[in-house]
């Protein structure tokens, strides 16, 4: 969430170097993500070039936020998925210019892949209550607090592994 927002084109239909451009993944991931994630199923065309819809894109940025912002498993991304859609919730792109909290330009969020933008998604039950965006930040504010203490100890112990020979 403290990336900006980001519009997906009103296009039909996307290639997968422009999905990959819209979700800051490489084409090799987004490949990985299909055969891990039943719900991101591209059409073929008859070339046999992946064709990708708005739903599709759609599904690949919401994958990549459970991924890389929200530190989900594939197997933890996979069962969030099915419950959002077992609940009913869809899926829906924050349209570029919405405004994010303050304290969420504070946060050092470490993505595995480049710097791309990437809307955040969410199901239409989550963005309107406050109180899940607030925890979502505290969640982020822990992991990354965890991180840095997981890099300090793993010093330290290069540090006395060093002096023990």
């Amino acid at each position: 969430m403290s990336q900006p927002a980001i519009a997906i084109p009103e296009k039909l239909f996307f290639k997968i170097g422009e999905v990959c451009e819209l979700a800051g993944v490489q084409a090799h991931v987004l490949r990985y993500w299909e055969s891990e994630f039943s719900m991101l199923a591209p059409q073929k065309n008859r070339a046999g070039q992946r064709v990708y819809r708005k739903r599709d894109v759609e599904m690949a940025l919401r994958i990549r936020e459970l991924l890389y912002e929200d530190q989900y498993t594939i197997a933890g991304a996979k069962k969030r998925l099915a419950s959002d859609l077992r609940a009913g919730g869809r899926l829906r792109v924050v349209e570029a210019g919405v405004e994010e909290p303050e304290d969420a330009q504070q946060l050092p969020l470490q993505p595995m892949v480049s710097e791309t933008a990437a809307a955040p998604i969410f199901s239409a039950s989550e963005s309107a209550d406050p109180r899940i965006m607030e925890e979502r930040l505290t969640l982020r504010r822990i992991a990354s607090e965890l991180r840095e203490v997981l890099e300090l100890l793993e010093a330290e112990t290069k540090v006395s592994d060093a002096r023990k020979k």
